[in-house]
């Protein structure tokens, strides 16, 4: 690894999300704040992020790479493909296959992110597809782990297995978790509901034996937010419009309570005595303090953020890089896996 022991080492697209390099540079110098061991290589326009890198003094060490292409959201795949050794996130993910990053992040085009990082990474021996995780606020004393969110629309049983594990992985490095419940996502808890793939899945699961992590079943979506599971496993397609649909309903809220406090002088009297319960609740629900998804299942560590992050958000999600590089997850994955195989028998990845 290229940590050493100067600390962990961040490839980071300057240029995606959002704002770009005001948001993306500033992100870091919170990071570099609250952990000075991180190292950073910044790729972008260098004009831009050396203007933006001259307002924050903690980051006048870091390494800036200039890059002529930016991938944008109206991108396909095949087109980021194509430039990624000339653009910004494309240069931060080959930094991490050259073995001179630890952890690439990038707050751009998922869908290019995911085709670039799959491409020059390689999904790691004996895992079929990558998928994409994250941690979502709950009710409970620890977040959740979800997964897939979007990298696979279309997933098969050894698929959803694998996720699993990985996501299992992922909980017992960024939760310091001993043994996190694991459920698939159904449209019911009963063991004859949902699709073949899952039940499939489900008879996988119920192999494991290592004590590692432990399979509860099946969970509906109403049930996501209760604390009631650590890691939820579904495909692509319903896992991303299942975070949506979270994220939605969390606005909702949350502009519903402004209108409904702001709706007379009376609802703003009672909004100043309410203040306090009122921030807490916008906090839990914000998604910057739960921004930073990781693509697992790759040879080499790539964290998305949120395209809206604010700097806050982005210095969370680099948070979540440096945990999972100290972590070394990779490595906790390989070996989950192998133990998951030895005891279900789950086939090799297709050729």
């Amino acid at each position: 690894m290229a940590t050493g022991q100067q600390g962990p080492r961040i490839a980071l697209d300057a240029m995606g999300g959002d704002v770009g390099p005001a948001t993306m540079v500033a992100g870091a110098a919170i990071a570099r704040k609250r952990n000075p061991a991180i190292r950073f290589v910044l790729f972008g326009d260098e004009a831009q992020v050396r203007a933006e890198v001259a307002r924050h003094p903690v980051l006048a060490d870091c390494e800036i790479v200039h890059t002529e292409d930016v991938i944008t959201g109206d991108d396909k795949p095949s087109q980021a493909i194509r430039r990624a050794k000339t653009s910004s996130m494309g240069r931060a993910v080959l930094a991490v296959k050259d073995g001179l990053a630890d952890a690439a992040l990038s707050a751009g085009n998922t869908g290019a992110l995911m085709a670039i990082a799959k491409l020059n990474l390689r999904t790691m021996h004996g895992i079929d597809r990558p998928a994409l995780a994250a941690l979502m606020p709950t009710l409970g004393d620890n977040d959740v782990v979800m997964l897939d969110l979007g990298a696979n629309t279309e997933c098969d049983a050894r698929n959803l297995a694998e996720f699993a594990v990985m996501g299992a992985a992922y909980a017992r490095a960024a939760m310091g978790l001993s043994c996190p419940r694991v459920r698939l996502l159904n449209i019911g808890t009963e063991e004859l509901k949902g699709t073949g793939e899952v039940k499939d899945a489900a008879a996988l699961l119920r192999t494991q034996t290592s004590g590692e992590w432990r399979f509860d079943g099946f969970i509906e979506a109403d049930r996501l937010g209760r604390g009631e599971v650590d890691v939820v496993v579904t495909d692509g397609f319903s896992g991303n419009i299942a975070l949506k649909s979270i994220e939605g309903t969390a606005r909702f809220i949350t502009d519903l309570l402004k209108r409904a406090f702001s709706s007379s002088l009376r609802s703003k009297a009672g909004f100043l005595l309410s203040r306090p319960a009122f921030t807490l609740l916008r906090g839990h629900l914000d998604p910057n303090n739960h921004n930073g998804a990781v693509f697992l299942g790759l040879n080499g560590l790539v964290i998305k953020s949120h395209g809206s992050a604010d700097p806050t958000g982005t210095a969370n999600a680099i948070d979540v890089a440096v945990r999972i590089v100290s972590e070394d997850i990779t490595r906790r994955i390989t070996e989950d896996l192998d133990s998951f195989r030895t005891h279900a028998e789950l086939p090799e990845a297709a050729a």
